[in-house]
């Protein structure tokens, strides 16, 4: 029995090392999950990109964006006159938040009355509770940093007792509004369920074009079919339109649960979103068919697409944003099409925003859609030849 086990056993290990595709991808897979879970995924979220509406632009002013971005969880990256242009910004999704300063800010305080407006994109999850819970801590910091200052200019002393704190949260002369934007109450569905849409369109087109291109190849019959007057686009072309079929009934089975079944609210307008999502669903379908031009059996298929999705879901901004990856990060997350498309599929349905507000999102997807294509077609005519 030992033998025709020991006999078993070298014959597998023999067919895993003449496979060395199937075994590579075995062998670089856990690393690939090991890199994106150390570098690209970041629970605790800071630098938030933030634009400033100052209306004061004074020394208070100045000392208070100072304390935000001291703080490390805001990075300031424009100056923006009004509270119109700021929310404008986190619409556009140049900033995932906006701190908004009222005129004679340095009086307000002075006579305890400031307020500070901060805007809040609450599309993000992650970002929405980091910069909540971050702007609360430092607003009552820099309160109580104020008022510890004047105290010693006024030469007032500090009692000792229980009721200092309460009482020193009464005389804090400046409060901090925050408002979240898109989603107030920062339920979860309202961020899950479009970059869900997202996911699950790319995963499904890349697996069924390569399925079944792979599955024809490894049976024999794309041979017999070859043999017949059928061109090779025209071969790409009947294989790829049932799956965009499937692939659109599908989105819409998905997006009428979220929206009927768990009272997700789809702000914009169903027929860009929907427009897009067509433009979308190529990405995948070009991805599909260059992964079963490289895999010469569905076992490697599979694996391809585990490891792409994986990779594009971490790193095209599904749960973790974006703007917390390393450059050289968010620089390989541009191969992969769902980088484009969740801001897009948020974009539209979270924010109700149209396509002015994300014309740099749409027009990089457009280019990838026609890039992808043009070297999928190239590679699956050169596979079938």
């Amino acid at each position: 029995m030992g033998r025709r086990i020991w006999a078993v056993i070298q014959k597998e290990f023999i067919q895993t090392l003449r496979d060395r595709r199937t075994l590579a991808i075995q062998l670089a897979l856990p690393l690939i999950q090991l890199f994106l879970y150390g570098y690209a995924i970041r629970m605790n979220v800071d630098h938030v990109p933030t634009v400033v509406a100052d209306q004061s632009l004074d020394a208070a002013s100045r000392d208070y964006v100072e304390a935000m971005t001291t703080s490390g969880y805001f990075d300031v990256v424009a100056y923006v006159p009004g509270q119109a242009e700021a929310v404008r910004a986190v619409d556009e999704g140049r900033a995932q938040a906006a701190v908004v300063i009222p005129p004679r800010f340095a009086a307000r305080v002075e006579r305890g009355q400031a307020q500070v407006l901060l805007v809040v994109d609450g599309s993000d999850l992650f970002t929405s509770q980091s910069a909540y819970n971050a702007a609360n801590s430092i607003a009552q910091a820099h309160a109580t940093e104020l008022l510890m200052a004047r105290m010693a200019r006024s030469g007032q002393a500090l009692r000792q007792g229980s009721g200092q704190a309460a009482g020193m949260r009464s005389l804090l002369p400046l409060d901090a509004r925050i408002r979240i934007l898109y989603n107030p109450n920062l339920d979860d569905l309202w961020f899950l369920v479009p970059g869900m849409l997202a996911m699950l369109l790319q995963v499904q087109s890349i697996t069924l074009t390569a399925a079944a291109v792979v599955r024809e190849r490894e049976v024999g019959t794309i041979e017999q079919i070859l043999v017949t007057p059928i061109r090779p686009g025209e071969l790409m072309l009947g294989k790829v339109v049932p799956n965009i079929v499937i692939a659109l009934v599908n989105l819409l089975t998905i997006l009428g649960l979220g929206v009927f079944g768990f009272g997700v609210p789809f702000q914009g307008n169903f027929w860009l979103f929907l427009w897009l999502a067509f433009l979308y669903v190529f990405s995948g379908l070009g991805l599909g068919l260059l992964i079963s031009t490289v895999s010469q059996n569905q076992k490697q298929a599979q694996q391809l697409i585990g490891m792409f999705t994986l990779v594009g879901i971490v790193l095209g901004g599904f749960v973790f944003p974006r703007y917390a990856m390393p450059p050289a990060i968010r620089v390989v997350g541009w191969l992969f099409p769902l980088t484009y498309f969740i801001p897009i599929s948020r974009g539209i349905i979270t924010k109700g925003v149209g396509i002015e507000f994300m014309w740099e999102q749409v027009g990089a997807l457009f280019v990838y859609v026609v890039v992808i294509m043009v070297f999928a077609a190239r590679a699956f005519k050169e596979g079938l030849d």
